[in-house]
């Protein structure tokens, strides 16, 4: 499970973050180099259960197994262990940020 950020840490990359996206606007910096320093700002996915990723398949993305893990980019079976509440399997890395982005903002992010 990931380190909770104290408040003032919290706050320390949320002045980083602003401090570059004006760099960005102003052409001081990269949209390649924003887009770093965002993601290396912004707090890590949450753990998700075998129950939240099930719920966010069947209720948010309404898709098949075989269909979410295609759009994932994992196997069948990857999504069939993190449902399973034996495997002792969570999603990580781009899986879990994907899930993330379903989560919040809908299924919709990503079929655009």
């Amino acid at each position: 499970m990931s380190k909770k950020l104290k408040s003032d840490d919290r706050r320390v990359l949320d002045e980083l973050l602003e401090m570059a996206q004006a760099l960005e606007e102003r052409g001081l910096l990269t949209k390649h180099d924003y887009a770093k320093m965002k993601t290396l700002c912004l707090e890590k996915p949450p753990l998700f259960t075998p129950k939240k990723v099930t719920d966010i398949r069947i209720h948010q993305a309404r898709m098949s197994q075989s269909i979410f893990a295609s759009l994932l980019n994992v196997s069948v079976s990857t999504v069939q262990k993190w449902e399973s509440t034996g495997s002792g399997k969570h999603p990580s890395g781009a899986a879990a940020k994907l899930l993330q982005l379903i989560e919040t903002k809908g299924i919709q992010v990503l079929l655009v």
